[in-house]
């Protein structure tokens, strides 16, 4: 099966692309600059796979949550690669992925999967693997740090941890983890045999978070809370 995966939902760029030999991998900076780099990285390792856009199986991406900017262009690229070629795509959601990317790490079967949301908050869903296929154990939502649980038998698994590893919970085991276009990749089979790929035209982006920013008021009282905190005896 010939696929071309890609993520631009966090500020990495990962592309990746299989056919019959092992899959080429592409990394680079995401977020804004992934809207100027994308499509010539991905044109690239096609030729460096020796095949074109017609080839392909299918178009997969991570359709979100994530970086508003990121996942708008990770949707309209796969969008207007697909149409062209007259290819399906396969949105996959990014938490699936870092579940996915944990399993390849440590083995994980039953992951919190948890991406950095910026504005003091986190994306946070559930997965376990039946052997054949991750399924979602609990709705994609957000959340303060703190107010993460992880279930009991759980790891925790994601890029959360820089920004916010004292808020998360401590108790249980966790790996970082990233929405990988090689996971991805090893994920598409599964969902592309069980009827989740589609038409170019219905692919969207899957947004959390309706809010873009902070207001100025948001901003101020976030950066007063650390100055509360060291003045309370």
């Amino acid at each position: 099966m010939n696929l071309l995966a890609f993520d631009t939902s966090t500020e990495a760029l990962s592309i990746a692309l299989t056919g019959s030999g092992e899959p080429l991998l592409h990394a680079g900076a995401g977020g804004a600059q992934a809207s100027a780099s994308l499509i010539p990285a991905i044109l690239a390792l096609l030729e460096r796979g020796g095949l074109v856009l017609h080839d392909l199986d299918a178009i997969v991406f991570g359709c979100g949550p994530g970086s508003f900017t990121g996942l708008r262009t990770a949707c309209s690229v796969a969008q207007g690669l697909a149409l062209g070629a007259g290819v399906p795509v396969l949105p996959v959601e990014t938490l699936m992925a870092v579940a996915e990317d944990a399993r390849s790490r440590m083995g994980a079967r039953d992951v919190l999967a948890v991406l950095d949301a910026r504005m003091d908050e986190v994306y946070v869903a559930r997965y376990m693997h039946d052997g054949q296929r991750w399924l979602r154990g609990s709705p994609v939502r957000l959340a303060a740090p703190e107010a993460v649980e992880v279930p009991a038998g759980a790891i925790l698994a994601g890029n959360a941890f820089r920004a916010y590893g004292n808020r998360l919970p401590a108790t249980a085991a966790h790996v970082a983890a990233a929405p990988t276009a090689a996971a991805l990749l090893r994920l598409a089979p599964a969902l592309i045999a069980a009827g989740e790929a589609r038409a170019a035209d219905e692919a969207l982006p899957l947004y959390v978070r309706d809010k873009v920013a902070q207001t100025t008021a948001e901003r101020e009282a976030a950066r007063a809370a650390p100055r509360q905190d060291r003045m309370t005896p």
